[in-house]
């Protein structure tokens, strides 16, 4: 799910053989992972899925790196319990999939877990980072809720919408040069149309060669000619959040 308009023939790449240091808890009607960092803090990142759902273990290493990095990480089940997208199914019936899963659709959840975040784990500072079907989720929320203090899409980006330039805080977006299912037309768009438009600051970066997927599906140590962006990606995304949050 790279646009909220358009299938998403997306690889799952290499998932990885990672357990998780967090917990899995309940907020409400949500499921979540959550991961504390070392030490005690007022910041807190929550981290959007993509279509292989909240258990997807590359997502909750990407959890864990956050938590390691000085932030509460909370990565929900926005799917509320619905099945996330099988590499095995058949891809004519994305779309009816995705139908009830909307990533345009979750402000009720997002702000479930807001209030948890406020009110069970004192932070002060949230912000948003998703991938794929996240990546358009985040973009989704740093449009609707201002208290959010920055937004990190990778590859994921809301098209269709007639206010998807008028951003409420800094947003960092993440692309892959030959991302199948983003044309870069579209990232050359929005770059065009943010700085047109947006108040706010904001970074699109597109990293050459890369594909969908290749910051948290791709394994740095089985991609040696892709690490460099990888890492350079993550601690691109790393650096955005120490900056606003």
């Amino acid at each position: 799910m790279a646009n909220e308009a358009a299938p998403c023939p997306c690889d799952i790449g290499d998932k990885m053989d990672y357990g998780g240091r967090g917990k899995e808890i309940q907020i409400e009607h949500i499921n979540a992972y959550l991961t504390k960092p070392s030490v005690k803090t007022e910041k807190a990142v929550i981290v959007i899925q993509d279509i292989f759902g909240w258990r997807l273990p590359n997502t909750r290493y990407m959890t864990d790196m956050l938590a390691q990095n000085g932030y509460m990480a909370i990565c929900p089940d926005f799917f509320v319990g619905k099945d996330p997208w099988n590499p095995t199914n058949d891809w004519s019936t994305f779309q009816e999939w995705l139908k009830d899963k909307q990533p345009t659709k979750i402000n009720k959840e997002a702000d479930v877990v807001l209030k948890y975040l406020k009110e069970q784990c004192n932070v002060t500072k949230i912000a948003v980072i998703g991938f794929c079907w996240g990546g358009v989720a985040t973009h989704h929320l740093i449009l609707h809720c201002p208290e959010l203090k920055a937004g990190v899409s990778v590859y994921g980006i809301i098209r269709d919408s007639e206010h998807r330039y008028h951003l409420h805080s800094p947003t960092l977006f993440i692309f892959g040069e030959n991302d199948s299912v983003i044309p870069l037309d579209q990232v050359t768009t929005l770059q065009k149309k943010l700085q047109e438009s947006c108040s706010v600051d904001f970074n699109v970066k597109i990293f050459p060669g890369q594909t969908h997927g290749f910051v948290h599906r791709k394994r740095e140590d089985v991609n040696p000619e892709d690490k460099p962006y990888i890492e350079e990606a993550r601690t691109d995304l790393l650096n955005w959040l120490k900056k606003y949050v």
